[in-house]
């Protein structure tokens, strides 16, 4: 089931995002977050743009939002995506639902376009992208130093009226 994210998600979404942070490079933080992080950022963000969980058997094991792109007002159109799913429930669909629904919402509240910004090295959200309509236009080389690897990142965008 999806629905709007709550502040009591906060546990659930921490330990979600924390799993990336220490064992993957999909993330480019290095520094696991406390709940009460978390919980700022759920409700400085969901106050704004749309934050979504995908919730199974009362457990939230995914979720979505949007957030700005960049700070300047001229972008105030343009938001950047974000999706992280618990390892264990991967490759079942419910990133696309969630991204679906979340492509949806900023549909109707009139954004024009949006940006996902991935890791390059994650073939599954290029995939999910690429599937849901983003075009990569842009590749940034060793922008990111995290595990003692030089990262690339790409940008997908989705044009969401003609």
């Amino acid at each position: 089931m999806i629905r709007d994210v709550k502040p009591q998600d906060a546990t659930a979404i921490t330990k979600i995002y924390n799993e990336y942070i220490t064992n993957s490079i999909i993330s480019f933080e290095t520094e696991p977050l406390t709940e009460e992080d978390m919980l700022s950022r759920i409700v400085q963000i969901s106050s704004k743009y749309p934050y979504f969980v995908y919730e199974t058997d009362g457990i939230v094991v995914g979720y979505c939002y949007a957030h700005a792109w960049k700070e300047r007002a001229a972008y105030r159109y343009t938001a950047e995506t974000t999706v992280y799913l618990s390892p264990a429930y991967t490759g079942r669909g419910i990133g696309t639902l969630l991204m679906q629904k979340l492509i949806e919402e900023c549909r109707n509240k009139n954004y024009r376009a949006l940006i996902a910004c991935i890791t390059d090295d994650n073939i599954a959200s290029k995939s999910l992208h690429i599937r849901l309509g983003f075009k990569q236009v842009s590749h940034f080389k060793k922008v990111g130093l995290k595990f003692d690897r030089w990262l690339d990142v790409v940008d997908y965008e989705l044009l969401l009226t003609p």
